[in-house]
């Protein structure tokens, strides 16, 4: 099965270390993709950050991404997502 989130990341950025850590105590999955070590993932996260290189930049199961994230946006974005029944 597929991470439900993606999350572009660097090494050294507390943000991203602090926001996976939740992530982690909350039990949501993730993958993470380190932008300075994939030329095309610094790419993309340049073309939904207005031409920054802003990290964490969280992609969604729908496309959509959201730049340095509290965990409450994180949950409220997958909530509807999640267990909502409806076909």
């Amino acid at each position: 099965m597929p991470e439900p989130l993606t999350i572009y990341s660097t090494q050294w950025c507390g943000y991203c270390h602090r926001l996976m850590k939740q992530l982690d105590r909350e039990g949501v999955s993730y993958s993470v993709v380190d932008i300075e070590q994939e030329p095309a993932a610094a790419e993309y996260v340049q073309s939904v950050n207005g031409g920054n290189m802003t990290v964490p930049t969280v992609v969604f199961p729908d496309g959509s991404a959201l730049t340095n994230p509290s965990l409450a946006q994180v949950k409220s974005r997958l909530a509807p997502a999640v267990g909502t029944g409806t076909t």
